[in-house]
């Protein structure tokens, strides 16, 4: 038996786990250091600095973790110590909890690889969907040498326990009253003061965001993020009177065609063109997953990806400067959908009280459209059913059964097997939704009704894999494999398209959801924000490239203006088009909140915190600048008022 089994009795094999956990999370930390070496800071004090952060946090987290077996620990007498009972308890628990943080350690490296970050909001949502997640690691890696590696892990480390003598010292080793309560009130502290005075956030100490990143404990801020979610604005973000911050953004909205504002706080008024509308032309929108603006060839990629989008560049209207409002599906839904800013915590998509919304569905609706939504997997997943159902379209997805609540209001269509010819873990090939929309397309012509149908394609996404021989890039290897292979199923689809009665008088429109990756080294990673977007088959002298900087938000009253179309609006975007249209984009991830104006960018924190930088597009970098306080005023009313707007129910 070794000095620390010694020393420590009937709580050696705690104090074994507890520095084995220490170990290994900062050799994961060290290690996430070495795999960004090229964006993280060596200086000495901040390399320090980040694993002390670290170690602190991983204090806390073996705090929690521990707090069950110190409890046993507490309550077992001295006389069964060492028991039949005892063994198979403590040998059961202990091999449990090593194989499921080993397991824990290699997700944390799946989803760095993925997303540059620790256990985040992400990683929550992925908890509650697990069907598309446990088909998608079983697609994307090796999953019986990924757990039989687990397995030899565990078996590694436990077997080093018992050869120091760990499980020996616990089995024959007493404790006194004064030693099981001190162990037990000093751990309970260390857990309450970790769950009610130290927040994931105070992690982030570093303007370099691969620093503070590292400097977080994953376990922990899986169960931080499970916690604050939704985020009310006034109660974490700089904030300013009610009053100012609406007249600020009507300032920002109004315009000589416009109504004035129902009132006070609202943003609710009629738009009205000065040309006769056109007649209704039918919509098929196209919302196209993780599709960079660093992809197509127009924007310098080199890789011939997207022969067909960059062709469509030259004889559409292009959008050539435009922003995505976040870093996840459902806020691209959320932007294009009721065209807000990104209010802070959850998507609206995904948060309660988010039907019977004034969305676009409510303008065509208006117009006596027949609206659905086109997804080629499990509409559950996301809330995608229920928000989309909730505020007017029809569904059309796979159907399978959910124990989760789709409260959908509307008609729900299964795509069905004989429509498949290809599918993973996230749903059927971009081919077969499409078809499946063309399918339908076809009936709603029949019937006389104008149509507005919203795609939501799935291919470009791990595990990367779509129907083999379509093109040269095998399916399942890349990224770029995929990018590519969605882009030759958008031609598949205009080239079948061309050939029905309803194309002439249907104007397509594809735009990204977010970005492939939304991971740099500072506070916000701007280039990756860039997405393209597509108003495609309206007359040809309309065509163009829009430079303007603008936002998700932006695209459908720009399209509502070339249709010339008067309609209600409780929209933060604008026409782009517009001459006193000012550039401007919004964007955020779940915690930070950001205006950009051509080169000036402002980023709202929680903890009310505020910075503003200069952006320089050629480095993709930041530079602080002081804070313009104008500025700050103008980037606190656009979210504080969508945030009031929604959470008041002043959005239906």
């Amino acid at each position: 038996m070794n000095k620390l089994s010694s020393k420590y009795g009937r709580y050696s094999l705690l104090m074994h786990f507890i520095i084995w956990f220490l170990i290994l999370s900062q050799i994961l930390r060290i290690s996430f250091f070495i795999w960004q070496y090229n964006e993280v800071s060596w200086n000495i004090i901040d390399l320090l600095r980040t694993l002390i952060t670290g170690l602190f946090f991983d204090f806390g987290t073996v705090a929690f973790i521990s707090i069950c077996s110190v409890s046993y620990y507490t309550v077992m007498p001295n006389k069964w110590i060492g028991s039949f009972v005892d063994k198979i308890l403590i040998y059961f628990f202990t091999s449990l909890t090593v194989f499921i943080l080993v397991f824990t350690f290699f997700a944390e490296l799946t989803f760095w690889d993925e997303f540059k970050t620790r256990f985040n909001f992400i990683a929550v949502d992925y908890l509650i969907y697990t069907h598309e997640v446990v088909a998608n690691i079983q697609q994307s890696y090796p999953l019986p040498v990924l757990i039989g590696g687990v397995l030899l892990l565990t078996f590694v480390f436990l077997f080093i326990f018992y050869k120091r003598g760990a499980f020996t010292a616990a089995f024959t080793s007493k404790a006194s009253l004064k030693t099981r309560l001190s162990v037990l009130l000093s751990t309970s502290g260390i857990a309450l003061i970790f769950g009610f005075f130290i927040t994931n956030n105070q992690a982030e100490w570093s303007s370099n965001r691969y620093n503070s990143e590292i400097s977080k404990s994953g376990i922990y801020s899986f169960f931080a993020a499970f916690r604050n979610n939704q985020m009310k604005y006034v109660d974490f973000y700089t904030s300013i009177p009610n009053d100012k911050a609406f007249g600020i953004i009507k300032k920002k909205l109004a315009d000589p065609y416009s109504s004035d504002f129902r009132n006070d706080y609202s943003i609710h008024r009629k738009v009205t063109d000065r040309i006769p509308s056109l007649e209704n032309k039918n919509v098929v929108f196209i919302l196209v997953e993780s599709l960079s603006g660093s992809f197509l060839k127009e924007f310098g990629n080199k890789e011939n990806i997207t022969p067909f989008l960059d062709s469509l560049a030259q004889k559409s209207i292009f959008f050539e400067n435009l922003y995505a409002t976040g870093t996840r599906t459902v806020r691209g839904m959320e932007a294009v959908t009721l065209c807000i800013p990104p209010t802070p915590g959850q998507s609206i998509v995904k948060r309660p009280d988010n039907q019977n919304l004034y969305t676009v569905c409510s303008i065509f609706k208006s117009r006596k459209y027949d609206c659905n939504f086109f997804y080629g997997g499990y509409g559950y997943f996301d809330n995608m059913n229920a928000y989309f159902g909730g505020n007017g379209f029809n569904i059309y997805d796979r159907g399978r059964g959910s124990v989760l609540s789709d409260e959908i209001k509307t008609v729900r269509n299964n795509i069905n097997d004989n429509e498949v010819t290809f599918e993973n873990a996230w749903g059927i090939c971009d081919e077969d939704i499409f078809n499946k929309m063309l399918k339908v397309a076809d009936s709603q012509y029949k019937t006389g009704k104008s149509f507005f149908n919203f795609v939501m394609t799935t291919s470009n996404h791990r595990p990367f894999t779509y129907p083999s021989g379509k093109i040269d890039i095998p399916s399942g290897t890349s990224r770029e494999g995929a990018v590519k292979y969605t882009d030759f199923a958008l031609k598949e689809l205009f080239r079948k398209a061309q050939t029905k009665p309803w194309f002439k008088n249907t104007v397509f429109v594809i735009i990204a959801d977010h970005c492939a990756s939304s991971a740099g080294k500072d506070e916000i990673d701007v280039a990756n924000y860039h997405i393209p977007a597509f108003i495609v088959n309206l007359h040809e002298n309309q065509n163009q490239k829009i430079a303007q900087q603008c936002s998700q938000i932006d695209l459908w009253p720009t399209l509502f203006s070339l249709f010339h179309w008067d309609y209600e609006s409780d929209f933060f975007g604008k026409n782009v088009l517009d001459s006193q249209f000012e550039q401007r984009a919004l964007m955020g991830t779940y915690r930070k909140l950001v205006l950009m104006k051509k080169d000036k960018v402002m980023i709202l924190s929680d903890q009310k915190k505020q910075a503003f930088y200069s952006w320089n597009k050629e480095d993709n970098s930041l530079k602080s600048l002081p804070i313009d306080h104008s500025f700050l005023e103008e980037t606190i009313s656009w979210y504080q008022t969508a945030d009031f707007l929604f959470t008041n129910k002043l959005l239906q």
